[in-house]
């Protein structure tokens, strides 16, 4: 991320950094406040790749599927990345269009993907089949990427992949009313990891008043993201959160509108 903002001002790439540090901080926890972070870095950046694929990535998980596929589809055309595919075909479904996620999905293992995105492709299509009230086919679709005629004893649940395949299966089997679905709840339930619960990125982000630095004059160069340096710095932490402020609509933007 650093490199690829290596092409802005310094002082608008700091900007930039912080937006998409925060937006990847807070993600979890509040993911209306991390996508309005990641859109305040598309203010500024809206040229460079990764920071409409952060975009993508937050608004998906914000729930706002429209804008998730418009950010990764612009993210997929500037950096020719095809990893967002079983995400793309998601959006489709979540927006209640279930036949063009089949397309995508269809499209996407042609291209034989790697076994991780496999899954991932999988899981989307006996959502969309769902969707589309074809249970049966969804249940194949499961059922094939299991092994083929599956038991709980059978599959591999400490694999990630085959957990959460499993995962969805079990579901499907409780929505069609089978009687193999406590079964196969049981065995996921005993099988899931006790405490899953991670904070992403909080114990990575250093303490600035440990070790106290130099100041650093930000118009040479982007300074380490939570450095302290002095008055100036919080003026330009007290703007980045002003600018969130606007976005969530918290604030009256600056009448004559300022440059962001």
């Amino acid at each position: 991320m650093r490199s690829a903002l290596r092409g802005l001002e310094s002082r608008n790439a700091e900007r930039v950094a912080r937006h998409l540090v925060v937006a990847g901080t807070v993600g979890d926890e509040d993911p209306e406040l991390a996508l309005a972070h990641a859109r305040a870095a598309r203010d500024r950046a809206s040229r460079i790749a990764v920071v409409r694929e952060a975009v993508g990535v937050t608004a998906y998980h914000a729930g706002d599927y429209a804008e998730a596929s418009r950010e990764l589809r612009a993210y997929r055309r500037m950096s020719g990345d095809e990893g967002y595919r079983a995400v793309l075909a998601d959006c489709e479904r979540a927006l209640g269009r279930a036949e063009v996620a089949l397309r995508l999905v269809r499209e996407a293992l042609a291209e034989r993907p790697d076994p991780a995105e496999t899954v991932e492709l999988q899981l989307v299509e006996a959502g969309a089949r769902q969707d589309l009230g074809e249970a049966p086919a969804a249940r194949l679709v499961l059922e094939g990427a299991l092994g083929g005629r599956p038991t709980p004893a059978g599959v591999d649940l400490t694999d990630e992949s085959t957990l959460r395949l499993a995962t969805a299966y079990a579901d499907l089997l409780a929505a069609t009313d089978d009687p193999l679905a406590d079964d196969w709840r049981a065995a996921v339930l005993a099988a899931s990891p006790e405490d899953d619960d991670v904070a992403f990125g909080e114990e990575e982000l250093p303490e600035a008043v440990d070790e106290p630095e130099e100041p650093t004059d930000t118009d040479t160069g982007a300074p380490d993201i939570g450095d302290v340096v002095g008055d100036d710095e919080l003026d330009f932490d007290a703007d980045v959160e002003r600018e969130v402020a606007e976005l969530l609509g918290e604030v009256d933007p600056p009448q004559g509108g300022a440059a962001h």
